[in-house]
């Protein structure tokens, strides 16, 4: 007796399991994750600091070089690279393929402990890393370009009702929104402030109490109990205009007295231009980044983001128009 048989005797049932393996391997294969790259853990680590009003070579010297020494003792690591900007340093540490992932962000964490009585005490916040995979790089780039919405409007439009539409579809895991947060700037005015016996301090204690939300107590009376609300977060530049900073000769000195408070951005330095042959060149733009999640199938997930795109143009304002500029599935398909 040998393996083909019972197949030869049988013949129906040789028809009905290979009709079985055809449908199921059919099945199986409209199920398999379609994507560009396979999936593998690259132990590749990214940190980065930030240091404001730092000159690159002030960052490199007090923030870059002792991280670096760190990581040098950390073993397999085969490759560090650090690039030093102002007020930012961005390293990449690249390991051996036999280093778990895991096991590199533990000791570049670690590393990131021990250095850090050697980092400037002022620094804002200790450095941070993520892990980097070229899987993990974003599949969908999408643009909001606006001709009449300021950039900080737009940006909320972009991390509102665009970012969190999209982040519940299916197979998306997040969503990055890169442009620049409304702000309230405050310019001072030093003469201004000499001249009324003001100081930065005076300033920057009045902004800070003017808009802090904290409890401010009861009136309790025979009638009833009121609360008292005190007036929390301002909005707008003119509300901040109307703080008082201080006091001279009786009379209050305002904010508006000493400084030029506007409606701004929080960093006015990024300014993104997006181009599309004939459109004009848009005042505002933000760039929507969306990331699938590990093994979904990047061709699904692109077509459930483009048939949602224009439900979200239709419940934005007009003037914001919503375009895919980049999409990684079409390499695939």
């Amino acid at each position: 007796m040998n393996l083909s048989e019972p197949f030869i005797r049988r013949p129906v049932m040789t028809a009905v399991l290979t009709a079985a393996v055809i449908v199921f391997g059919v099945i199986a294969y409209r199920r398999l994750p379609v994507n560009d790259l396979p999936t593998v853990d690259y132990p590749v680590i990214n940190v980065f600091a930030g240091y404001p009003g730092a000159s690159p070579e002030t960052v490199a010297n007090n923030i870059a070089t002792p991280l670096e020494r760190q990581f040098m003792q950390i073993n397999g690591l085969e490759l560090i690279t650090s690039q030093s900007s102002q007020g930012t340093t961005s390293m990449t540490l690249q390991f051996a393929l036999g280093k778990s992932i895991d096991a590199a962000a533990t000791d570049v964490q670690t590393a990131i402990s021990q250095a850090t009585g050697a980092l400037p005490v002022d620094l804002p916040s200790p450095p941070s890393f993520s892990k980097t995979n070229p899987n993990d790089a974003p599949i969908m780039y999408i643009a909001l370009t606006s001709e009449s919405v300021t950039q900080g409007q737009l940006y909320d439009y972009g991390s509102t009702q665009v970012g969190q539409r999209i982040s519940i579809l299916p197979g998306v895991s997040r969503v990055n929104v890169y442009g620049t947060k409304s702000a309230i700037r405050i310019k001072a005015d030093p003469s201004a402030m000499w001249a009324r016996g003001i100081s930065v301090d005076d300033v920057a204690a009045a902004v800070r109490n003017g808009t802090s939300s904290t409890g401010a107590g009861q009136l309790d009376s025979s009638a009833g109990t009121a609360v008292l609300q005190p007036q929390g977060q301002l909005v707008t530049a003119a509300d901040y205009a109307n703080l008082i900073v201080g006091g001279k000769e009786g009379a209050p000195v305002y904010l508006r007295d000493v400084a030029k408070v506007k409606d701004s951005v929080q960093d006015e330095r990024v300014n993104m231009r997006f181009w599309v042959r004939g459109y004009n060149v848009p005042s505002a733009t933000v760039i929507v980044a969306v990331n699938r999640q590990a093994g979904a199938n990047a061709v699904e997930v692109s077509k459930s983001i483009r048939a949602v795109l224009p439900i979200i143009g239709a419940e934005l304002p007009g003037s914001v128009r919503v375009t895919p500029i980049y999409d990684r599935s079409q390499s695939i398909v």
